[in-house]
């Protein structure tokens, strides 16, 4: 029976252990797996047991962890091409570890830990282009953009911290923008009929003569336009909205310009597709989410802001137990978050180990790989893609079965071509409804992943394919 919370005489132990499980682990993420693992019933034994009052050996313990870790499904494996993920930095892994040892909490001043954060926002900023910008890193995209919202409101609205949402007000979005952008709405309490969705083109890019001409309607009909989000990478397409001209229409009207570049905008960062991102820097706030296309372990989001003070405007509170000291706010009050770990410490040492440069090549490789695969299905009578190449890294295509014509049985094959591909394990993707069609939906967000596995890709689905 353990006596404390240490581990005392276990820590080498403990620690020994976990540096050769890792280094199995890392290894292992080079390489797919041909199958992925089934959930053992010693497992499933395992997960279903009541809570233990009395610890075991700490070695064992870890190990019962590993196998459960083991038996999920990991997107830093290099063929997972379903979701927009992390790939699991492994310099950002052990930065976890450090910051999770020291526990530092950023509610407020954190001495070399504040100032690390900072430093590492402007480097973020500096990487897309986003200049003269500060940051904060927070759980995911979903509250990064709550953040920047609420300070667009309050710019718009300033009673309505006090009053609440005093005037009906608007919110401009692509029709395929990230659900997280209504989320956010709903819980400003503007309410979901206050997102105004502005019709796309063929490349599924917002439209800005449908953006203002929904303005003017809304202001003549006395409603308040509070914010402006254009996508720079939606997840449906990875397609990038005219950021300029959005700019350009923002400025006109006085209206906040947030960018939801949690997938695409580290792409601005590269010469590859720095192009797409034009108008970045007008932006009055951008979301970026580290722990996808920056590869490091979640939880690292950052909303980049050029009016620091807004932030403060927006949550701050001058509360007796939390010190106010000097003029630097503290960091809960330009944020939702109480309790808030040192996130930033992931990218910061991913920054210092590997250098910008190397991320940049790695965001490049993976939009090469796009293009290829693209490429391959263009030419390739089995397949469909859309009309226009991608622009970032996800590549919508179907399978098309010989003489097979109609769209709803060609959407059927595709719904169960990609079911078959996640039991099969070789590959794991996810669909996509494009324009009320299923689509097989590959995005390439791992540094890991190679131009071999784009081959068996496309072996996996000519395989299943004909199964079907």
């Amino acid at each position: 029976m353990h006596q404390n919370l240490r581990l005392g005489n276990d820590r080498r132990d403990v620690l020994q252990s976990t540096i050769d499980t890792v280094t199995q682990v890392w290894e292992g993420f080079d390489y797919a797996r041909e199958s992925e693992p089934e959930l053992t019933t010693e497992t499933a034994a395992l997960l279903s047991e009541t809570l233990p009052e009395l610890g075991m050996q700490h070695t064992v313990a870890l190990g019962q962890a590993v196998d459960v870790l083991d038996q999920s499904l990991a997107q830093s494996r290099p063929r997972f091409l379903a979701y927009i993920g992390s790939s699991g930095l492994e310099i950002g892994a052990v930065a976890d570890f450090l910051a999770a040892s020291y526990d530092i909490n950023l509610a407020v001043d954190a001495r070399a830990a504040s100032t690390l954060e900072v430093q590492t926002s402007k480097w973020l900023g500096e990487f897309i282009g986003f200049p003269n910008a500060r940051g904060l890193f927070t759980s995911g995209g979903t509250v990064s953009n709550i953040t920047a919202l609420a300070a667009a409101r309050h710019r718009a609205v300033p009673e309505s911290r006090e009053m609440g949402n005093t005037v009906p007000m608007a919110v401009y979005v692509s029709s395929e923008a990230h659900y997280s952008n209504k989320r956010a709405v709903e819980l400003l309490g503007l309410g979901t009929r206050a997102v105004r969705s502005i019709r796309i083109d063929d490349e599924h890019r917002m439209v800005p003569a449908a953006l203002e001409e929904q303005i003017k309607a809304d202001i003549a009909a006395g409603v308040k336009p509070m914010c402006i989000i254009a996508s720079a990478g939606t997840t449906l397409t990875g397609a990038i909205d005219p950021l300029r001209e959005i700019a350009r229409i923002a400025k006109t009207y006085d209206i906040w310009m947030h960018v939801d570049g949690a997938y695409g905008a580290p792409a601005a960062g590269t010469d590859t597709a720095r192009e797409l991102f034009d108008g970045i820097e007008l932006a009055d706030s951008v979301t970026i989410d580290a722990h996808k296309w920056l590869f490091v372990p979640k939880a690292c989001s950052i909303v980049l802001v050029k009016d620091y003070a807004a932030l403060a405007a927006t949550f701050g509170h001058n509360e007796a137990y939390m010190p106010h000291e000097g003029e630097e706010p503290n960091p809960v009050d330009v944020t939702l978050e109480y309790s808030r770990p040192l996130r930033a410490l992931k990218l910061w040492l991913g920054f210092k180990a590997h250098g910008a440069s190397e991320f940049r090549s790695a965001i490049a490789k993976n939009i090469d790989l796009a293009q290829e695969t693209y490429s391959r299905a263009s030419v390739n009578a089995s397949y469909r893609v859309l009309p226009h190449r991608p622009q970032l890294s996800i590549v919508p295509l179907q399978h098309i079965p010989h003489g097979m014509t109609d769209p709803q049985k060609i959407s059927e094959h595709n719904a169960a071509l990609c079911s078959a591909i996640e039991k099969d394990g070789r590959v794991f993707l996810s669909p996509a409804v494009i324009n009320g069609e299923t689509w097989l939906r590959p995005c390439f967000t791992n540094f890991r992943t190679e131009l071999s596995d784009v081959d068996v890709l496309f072996e996996v689905i000519e395989d299943l394919g004909k199964k079907i």
